[in-house]
């Protein structure tokens, strides 16, 4: 890349970044001012910034290099991290939602707090505190520099090593991200990654297209007949046991996994807590889920198109294949465009992360600590402080992700363990009894911690972490309800309506529900032995129309319900 297409590119990129930024501070002007409006964007959020901002703060550059990794590595069952997720944002739309907007929660620990005790709630901060910190805001950042340094060269543009490029990337993309973060709040955060994701969705659309057409050697039609006829074991979503998604852990684990992400995960459902009604918050979180939908397409085919391409090539890692295609396919007159928007989605998921992560420390640590005694202004000061501490440990972290032996992908996912399924666990228990006490949820997250470590780390017995995800769940459950039949809390636990929002639930709530399972199990059907591996079977169509009639009864039942319960 010439100097001039070097700035041309960072000229083009710093104008978009601009725009974004404009219209974040212009949307947020005087409205962080308080504790509400910094933590909960002044819980006004509509549905459109609240799926955006889930879509971004989900979507970002470690999805982009780790799912086409996948894909290109193996095959498509690694999508079941994402679009199976469309069943719990159904779940959190339906049944956690209402719930927490009820207790006019601003955190899941300070439900935790109301439900169980003050000392659960520390221990879930901490969880959640040591799991972002050392695993989930390094990967993003990560991610994002690994992306950016193979598609701009910049150890060659900077007469540096690989390592040093990496470190200067990552400091130089964290320390831009932390500003939205830092000074923008909730709304600032929820704005630019709904602005970036018009930014991805045009970009996850371009790039297979383009790598399409030079499969195909100008002709799209004949790439995508080459990706259908040859290698058809890469579009199968049913992935063995030698696969990193086996298919059977949909059914275990994985259900767990995503319910702790969508519907207890405090710097993913936050924006939801925001929400300006339940309805607004209901259409929110299933349109994201929609979205999810749409991954295979957007971030595993280009994978897939990778493979084609590249077969027997010697890239320095898989995590490489996504990077490498954008190089080779994108105009340069698009870079600019492209780094803009890559860098939104690294911006969106850390600095989400960020003001998530500063959100627990002086909601649920610091207001604590001080009585909660100390004014919105100094709660901010203290909000932001946090947050430079935060990104500073990370820049310490990410860089010794370039030593991960399994990929970018699989390491986030087995690390998260540590406190996923504890969280969800406790939650769950908490929400449907009212007699199991808070040591149940104490005994259960240092349980997990210890035997989860054991597990992986040293026993290494031989089955995949995401089956020890539902294992160690239904224990986990197991134990709690147990101590609460044995030794119940004194009093059953009383749940207060607080709610300080219109908690009337959006009346296509339902229908728009169903259809998403729907699409979910037409999507499996689609990348499956039945569907495209091996060519259309012959049961194809009738699976696929069983589908849809049964989406179109269900849909009909719960809309004839909705009118004649709210006609009487």
């Amino acid at each position: 890349m010439s100097s001039m297409q070097i700035f041309s590119t960072l000229a083009s990129c710093l104008f978009f970044m601009g725009v974004v930024a404009w219209i974040s501070y212009q949307k947020t002007k005087g409205e962080t001012d308080s504790k509400d409006g910094y933590f909960l964007a002044g819980r006004g959020l509509t549905g459109i910034f609240i799926a955006g901002s889930m879509l971004l703060t989900n979507l970002s550059a470690e999805q982009l290099i780790g799912l086409n990794g996948s894909a290109y590595m193996y095959n498509l069952s690694a999508m079941a991290w994402e679009v199976t997720a469309g069943i719990a944002t159904i779940v959190m739309a339906l049944v956690f939602l209402p719930k927490y907007l009820a207790g006019a929660f601003t955190t899941l620990p300070e439900f935790l707090k109301s439900r169980f005790d003050d000392t659960v709630r520390r221990m879930t901060v901490v969880l959640f505190m040591v799991g972002y910190g050392l695993i989930t805001i390094p990967s993003v950042l990560y991610a994002g520099s690994v992306a950016v340094l193979r598609l701009f060269d910049v150890p060659e543009l900077l007469n540096l090593s690989y390592e040093v490029s990496l470190v200067v990337t990552i400091v130089s993309v964290g320390s831009i991200g932390a500003l939205y973060a830092i000074f923008g709040g909730l709304k600032a955060v929820a704005v630019s990654d709904t602005l970036n994701g018009v930014g991805l969705l045009i970009i996850g659309i371009l790039v297979p297209v383009l790598g399409l057409s030079l499969l195909g050697n100008g002709d799209i039609g004949a790439g995508v007949n080459t990706i259908m006829s040859e290698h058809t074991d890469k579009l199968n979503a049913i992935g063995s046991e030698t696969d990193p998604v086996p298919f059977g852990t949909i059914f275990t684990g994985m259900i767990f996994a995503n319910l702790f992400y969508w519907c207890t995960n405090q710097y993913v459902i936050q924006r939801t807590l925001g929400a300006k009604n339940l309805a607004e918050g209901q259409k929110g979180v299933l349109f994201s889920g929609y979205f999810k939908l749409l991954v295979p397409f957007l971030m595993m085919l280009p994978g897939v198109i990778a493979f084609h391409l590249y077969e027997g090539a010697q890239l320095q890692s898989f995590d490489l294949a996504y990077p490498q295609l954008v190089k080779d396919v994108l105009p340069t007159y698009m870079s600019g465009f492209f780094l803009a928007v890559l860098l939104g989605t690294v911006f969106s998921s850390f600095n989400s992360l960020l003001n998530s992560a500063a959100t627990l420390f002086c909601l649920d640590v610091y207001m604590p600590m001080k009585k909660n005694k100390v004014s919105d202004q100094q709660l901010i000061k203290v909000a932001k402080i946090a947050s430079i501490v935060i990104a500073l440990f990370s820049f310490i972290v990410a860089p010794l992700l370039m030593f991960a032996p399994e990929g970018l992908w699989q390491i986030i996912r087995i690390f998260t363990g540590f406190y996923n399924i504890p969280v969800i666990s406790i939650v769950l228990v908490g929400f449907f009894t009212s007699r199991v006490p808070a040591i149940a949820a104490k005994i259960v997250i240092v349980f997990h911690v210890i035997t989860y470590a054991l597990l992986k780390f040293i026993i290494e017995i031989d089955v995949n972490f995401i089956h020890i995800y539902a294992i160690l769940f239904f224990t986990e459950v197991g134990m709690m309800l147990l101590i609460g039949h044995f030794y119940p809390r004194d009093g059953e636990h009383i749940f207060k309506n607080s709610s300080v929002v219109d908690l009337v639930p959006w009346k296509y709530a339902q229908p728009v529900a169903i259809t998403l399972a729907a699409l979910i199990i037409q999507l499996y059907i689609l990348f499956s032995p039945i569907g495209l591996v091996d060519g259309l079977g012959q049961y194809y169509w009738a699976y696929s129309a069983s589908v849809l009639i049964l989406n179109i009864v269900l849909c009909a039942i719960v809309i004839h319900r909705w009118n004649v319960k709210y006609s009487e």
